[in-house]
């Protein structure tokens, strides 16, 4: 690793003027390309104490071993040489994207003497038009097929055309219509390239006049009583409206324009692109990229938008893109697309009507993409085994973490201190064992503190499991040893498999010396053992302090063969107990991500948890404090009476009446209501009238839903 300072040029050495400058190892490799308004001042914000920079950047200077620029006029000319460099050299630490497939694009080869529609992918040459591009080559084909009826332009390859020619015969298409057969003659060079022209004015959006001039000479067919000719003619005008309803209306006033959205989190990025092309959506695509330098959404715009039009010019850039962000600062971007197009284009994020109703379908695509990858990224057996390898090389841990518990806590400003524990097994979510606690210990908001206390009862109810059950006794539960059941509430079955860190066991014989009840680890009443098994490694929602208060909770209960870490969201450090710095995974590191995959699911479950705890405190009741009355009788209460108020005045003997209510029920219904206070009245606060209304029901009416007595200020603070 190197030492930033030992190549550091000298500050008056580097001019303070627009340039680009390369990062490069020690093999000469260019490792990281940037672009800069003022070279001096960017330059050195990478040579500042390593501590104060982002891990990304840190991995990125230390890795480097000589620093160098070229100077330029202007910040666009400075964008136009990082594209170039990026391409040149493509260095590991800039943001690459990752196509996963050459999108095709409907082409037309108007350098030929007689044009051929295709479908082509890669690079584009000179000379030819290009549609597109397109999500699939069979949506090309049937657009196609559709349009060789009113313009019958040749498909057919090189070889195909040279022997009709040879031969004097057409193929099938020049037979059946939907082709003009230019290879023996039917038409004249002249007239085959108008019919490409035409063909491309289509594609290009501009339809209403060709549609209006083919009617008009379809009423004139059959004004003539040339009634075959006019039949014809409609038959293609229902052609090119069926090609024309494939893209419906997005934009109206025939909108050119490109719509970008980037869905992204801390380590990957989705961006999605929609081509706008007359108002319809003529071609979709994506990318998807590791994060592996920091970079903001507007960078990620840049650098799409770089990727995007990098190569094209004229008509490819349209007059208008929308972005999600702008880049910064965005008139070097936005001068550099003019340059491509050779007329003005508008950058900017859209504000309102159709053209943002549409951003949010682009960016919904995005946030759809990221998501499809990650779970194919999850799924993948080989990727789940390197992330667990990876865990374990960077904590230095004897073995794979196989059984990985997370836990977080939640609350809204110290209300409703809940914590959850999320379960994965061999990098898969195992939720029939998720967990969920209340903070019970303390009132208040000290998330070190929760943190300490769910630990410690969920391994003291561990330690108990092994007591009562005579399990790991000899000590032989140190190997890391757990089971993987397949049972609906996580136990094992018949032919279930159980890794005990040496040998491996089927699920109707011993466990670790515990025998297996019915193909089952479950307790002699036959619920299952809720905290029977040891994970490999606890991750906490946190940094340092978490971390140090989950070890502490396992050193006060003698457990010393667990491991812990923390996972702390700002910079995606590792923190480990007893270490005054974190361990820093790579950016595209699986292990990392398998973390925080597991970190997130931990917060999810958290968050929904005190929600709903939340929500059923505001909508709590009088009913609600009386021992064993459930949501069926509350409802039947409120039914038969029509409020609390009502039910409160009525009699035990009234109360009765009500169907599956006994005297002793109605006894403790009728306590409970009168110890409780009932609500204020209200007041009209315009007169100081006090309204008398019926009390408000707050333990839902007939139709079963709750009705909300409060709802809490969101602004008064923030879920964690």
């Amino acid at each position: 690793m190197a030492d930033p300072s030992s190549y550091r040029p000298r500050p008056g050495d580097i001019p303070d003027s627009p340039g680009v400058y390369r990062f490069r190892d020690e093999h000469r490799r260019v490792i990281y390309v940037g672009k800069a308004k003022s070279l001096r001042q960017r330059l050195a914000n990478y040579f500042q104490d390593l501590a104060n920079l982002h891990p990304r950047t840190r991995s990125m200077v230390t890795t480097a071993a000589s620093v160098e620029w070229t100077v330029v006029s202007t910040e666009v000319e400075a964008l136009q040489l990082e594209y170039s460099w990026i391409k040149e050299y493509d260095p590991r630490f800039n943001v690459k994207y990752r196509d996963d497939k050459s999108y095709p694009y409907l082409a037309v080869t108007m350098n030929e003497q007689f044009p051929r529609v295709q479908v082509m992918r890669g690079h584009k040459k000179k000379g030819v038009r290009y549609f597109g591009p397109y999500a699939h080559a069979w949506a090309i084909r049937d657009t196609v097929d559709l349009l060789l009826r009113v313009f019958p332009v040749r498909t057919c390859s090189a070889g195909v055309f040279k022997n009709a020619a040879r031969t004097g015969r057409p193929c099938l298409l020049g037979y059946i219509g939907k082709c003009s057969a230019p290879c023996v003659g039917r038409i004249t060079p002249e007239d085959h390239q108008e019919l490409a022209e035409e063909f491309c004015d289509f594609m290009a959006g501009r339809t209403g006049t060709y549609l209006r001039r083919l009617e008009k000479q379809m009423m004139e067919a059959a004004e003539e009583m040339e009634y075959e000719r006019a039949a014809r003619l409609r038959d293609d005008i229902g052609a090119l409206k069926k090609a024309m309803e494939k893209n419906a209306v997005v934009l109206a006033d025939a909108t050119d324009a490109d719509l970008i959205a980037v869905a992204e989190d801390e380590l990957e990025a989705a961006v999605q692109i929609f081509h706008v092309r007359g108002g319809r959506v003529r071609g979709q695509r994506g990318w998807v990229t590791d994060k592996v330098e920091e970079v903001t959404t507007g960078a990620l715009v840049e650098h799409a938008l770089q990727q995007l039009y990098g190569e094209e010019s004229g008509d490819a850039v349209p007059k208008e893109v929308l972005v999600p962000a702008l880049p910064e600062p965005v008139e070097p971007v936005q001068e550099w697309l003019t340059g491509r197009r050779g007329s003005n284009v508008s950058l900017r994020i859209p504000q309102r009507g159709d053209k943002k109703a549409l951003m949010e379908t682009v960016q919904r695509n995005a946030q759809q993409a990221l998501a499809l990858h990650k779970t194919k990224r999850a799924s993948d057996l080989t990727t789940r085994s390197r992330a667990l390898e990876e865990i374990a090389e960077a904590l230095d841990l004897d073995s794979a973490p196989l059984r990985i518990e997370c836990y977080d806590i939640s609350h809204l400003q110290g209300d409703d201190v809940v914590a959850s524990m999320v379960v994965f097994e061999d990098g898969l979510q195992r939720k029939s064992e998720y967990r969920r606690f209340q903070i019970k210990g303390f009132a208040g908001q000290d998330d070190v503190r929760s943190m300490h206390e769910v630990i410690t009862r969920r391994f003291r109810r561990y330690l108990a499991e092994k007591e009562r059950t005579g399990e790991w006794t000899d000590g032989s539960g140190t190997d890391g040893s757990f089971a993987v059941g397949s049972g609906a509430d996580g136990s094992l079955a018949d032919g279930d498999a159980v890794v005990t860190g040496t040998d491996v066991v089927t699920g109707s014989e011993a466990i670790n010396g515990t025998e297996a009840v019915n193909g089952s680890l479950k307790d002699d009443d036959g619920r299952p053992r809720k905290f029977a098994y040891p994970p490999q490694l606890v991750v906490v929602d946190g940094g340092q302090p978490q971390v140090a208060a989950a070890q502490r909770a396992l050193d006060e209960l003698g457990i010393d063969d667990i491991a812990v870490c923390g996972l702390a969201k700002r910079l995606e450090e590792v923190w480990v107990p007893g270490e005054d710095d974190p361990v820093v995974l790579p950016r595209t590191s699986e292990g990392l991500y398998l973390l925080q995959r597991v970190r997130d699911e931990a917060h999810r479950f958290a968050i929904t948890y005190q929600r709903t705890k939340r929500a059923k405190r505001f909508r709590a009741g009088p009913l609600d404090d009386v021992p064993g009355l459930g949501e069926t009788r509350k409802q039947a209460l409120i039914k038969h009476f029509g409020s609390v108020k009502k039910l409160r005045s009525a009699t035990i003997e009234q109360i009765q009446e009500v169907p599956g209510i006994g005297r002793k029920t109605a006894e403790t219904i009728a306590v409970a209501l009168a110890q409780a206070a009932p609500a204020a009245p209200a007041v009209n606060t315009a007169t100081g009238e006090i309204i008398e209304d019926e009390e408000p029901d707050t333990t839902g009416g007939s139709s079963g839903e709750p009705v909300t007595a409060g709802v809490p200020d969101e602004r008064r603070g923030q879920e964690t």
